[in-house]
């Protein structure tokens, strides 16, 4: 039998929102397996979400760049909302931002080993930086982006850089409904463009997952089917751009939206900063106690 550690509950709680006891007893039965796990807890209704992100963990920034038929989205990272705040820290963001787009390394370890204009090698200068100003700071990822002049990039800064989104819009040199595209992104959080993003193995896992809801709820096995595609429908409305309601008007849905552009949307990339990065939780009340204690 899998250990089932405290720590993998409070996973599974913050992934899926259910009640503690259920997720230990979601654990036990799939055997430790954090994914089988959400799926298990779905099926019961004891969740609502397909997924939630990991909880925002990391501090830092995200960044936009875009020149002529070029931009680049980046997130760097540090250890202090406050940091993520100082000018030195905005000014290495923005260097960084124009030095790969220039370059446009595959990778952040490629972009790492890149030389700047001063002879300096991008990680040595992150290093500087580091020395400077006393924290932890890491180029964590970054994605660059090209159109035509026929296109449109759509850019958008949530909070100061929390969020970020890049979307190309082809076909429609229309920025300011690109822009928009990007805020409901920001908003929303779509995976896909579209429904044909969405492959055949996970369109097949959701549906077994909605069928084995459906029946726990009781209902008939002549409707089941009926009602797992009608529940289907809702999915794609969640994790698809298209068939999502656009957030500046209620009535229409964004496929609407970008067909009244002239264009099509052909991709976009939207970080938050710190998603998925595990943090140091620090309890300073125990902290102080024990310094108290100590003196």
């Amino acid at each position: 039998m899998a250990n089932i550690t405290a720590q993998l509950v409070k996973e599974l709680r913050e992934k899926t929102g259910a009640g503690m006891m259920d997720c230990k007893k979601a654990l036990v039965q799939t055997e430790g397996d954090i994914e089988a796990a959400i799926d298990f807890l779905r099926e019961k209704g004891l969740s609502s979400a397909a997924k939630k992100s990991d909880r925002i963990a990391a501090e830092g920034t995200t960044y936009i760049l875009a020149q002529g038929n070029e931009a680049i989205l980046i997130e760097v990272n540090a250890e202090t909302d406050f940091v993520a705040k100082n000018d030195k820290f905005v000014v290495l963001v923005e260097e960084l931002a124009a030095q790969l787009l220039a370059a446009k390394p595959e990778s952040v370890e490629a972009a790492l080993e890149l030389v700047n204009a001063e002879g300096v090698k991008i990680a040595d200068q992150i290093s500087t930086a580091i020395a400077t100003i006393g924290e932890k700071i890491s180029l964590r990822r970054f994605e660059i982006k090209t159109k035509t002049d026929a296109d449109a990039f759509g850019s958008y800064l949530h909070m100061g850089g929390r969020i970020g989104v890049l979307v190309v819009l082809e076909g429609s040199t229309n920025e300011a409904a690109a822009k928009d595209l990007a805020m409901h992104i920001a908003a929303i959080n779509p995976t896909y463009v579209s429904r044909d993003e969405v492959s055949a193995d996970e369109v097949e896992k959701e549906r077994k997952v909605l069928t084995e809801q459906a029946l726990n709820e009781g209902k008939p096995e002549n409707i089941v089917a009926k009602m797992v595609e009608g529940r289907l429908g809702k999915y794609f409305e969640d994790v698809c751009l298209l068939d999502q309601t656009f957030v500046k008007n209620p009535d229409q849905k964004v496929r609407a939206f970008v067909d009244a552009t002239g264009g099509t949307v052909t991709g976009f990339v939207r970080y938050a900063v710190g998603e998925g990065i595990e943090k140091r939780e620090d309890n300073f009340a125990e902290e102080v106690m024990n310094q108290v204690k100590g003196n």
